[in-house]
């Protein structure tokens, strides 16, 4: 399995500076963190899922198995990107409150 280099250092960059504004004292800064971090864990997972493939619905018994893609990273993803936005909402409605 070969990994994408362009991958791994864009989710190193996304995660450092998420952690970096995780540091910071606003609200709006740590909100802006942890969609950053949520995006590059996606990557990793992506990158580490490995090449791209054929599509995961031609079945078990086809010769073209080993060639298929894995549906499992995508609907990890898929389920990450919902938990992030939820989490997000929380943090502006938080971030609402404590304005008000």
């Amino acid at each position: 399995m070969t990994v994408n280099l362009t991958l791994l250092i864009a989710t190193g960059v996304l995660v450092a500076s998420g952690v970096y504004l995780l540091l910071e004292r606003s609200i709006i800064k740590m909100l802006l963190g942890l969609l950053l971090i949520g995006n590059g864990i996606n990557l990793l997972i992506i990158g580490l899922a490995g090449p791209a493939g054929e599509p995961p619905i031609i079945g078990f018994g086809n010769e073209l198995h080993e060639e298929m893609a894995d549906p499992l990273a995508q609907a990890m993803i898929l389920t990450a990107i919902v938990i992030t936005m939820g989490v997000a909402a929380f943090v502006l409605a938080l971030t609402y409150r404590s304005f008000t």
